[in-house]
């Protein structure tokens, strides 16, 4: 996927690598939406799943949905998520989250989107994100409308 934001730069996004407790999931949980909205990205990006699991779902919620499931150790996710996003590219990657161990993912992404959601948002992250949005569900819609990114990031 390739956004040319006037004024700022041109952005080639192929993968997009999500934070999952408070970001893509509640309580551990996908809602509908939310699964259908990863069903339809996975055809033009390759969808990453990185999260601590803290509530233990995210094998059984992710099931059906083609995207790629990294679980790390909860003391060391930070460092786990950075490694991944390092891997990937991050010249090539967007990220969203919304917690303490996204932060070190979002500040060197191409494009990073925070998420204030029902589980909050950690506030640090704040500076470090080109775009911050109120639900997943709106986060995932940004690049099904990339006219909302290149809205909110053109000069």
């Amino acid at each position: 996927m390739q956004i040319e934001i006037p004024g700022y730069q041109t952005l080639t996004i192929d993968h997009l690598l999500l934070d999952y407790n408070g970001t893509i999931a509640e309580d551990g949980r996908i809602r509908n939406r939310v699964r259908e909205l990863l069903i339809q990205l996975s055809e033009s990006l390759t969808i990453h799943v990185l999260t601590a699991d803290t509530h233990g779902t995210a094998a059984a919620e992710c099931q059906g949905i083609p995207l790629l499931l990294d679980t790390f150790p909860t003391s060391d996710a930070a460092s786990c998520k950075l490694q991944k996003l390092q891997e990937t590219g991050a010249s090539c990657c967007a990220c969203i989250g919304n917690g303490r161990n996204d932060l070190f993912m979002l500040k060197e992404a191409a494009l990073s989107i925070a998420v204030i959601g029902r589980e909050g948002m950690y506030l640090p992250l704040l500076p470090y994100c080109d775009l911050c949005v109120h639900s997943s569900e709106e986060a995932l819609e940004l690049f099904l409308h990339p006219e909302r990114i290149i809205a909110g990031l053109r000069g």
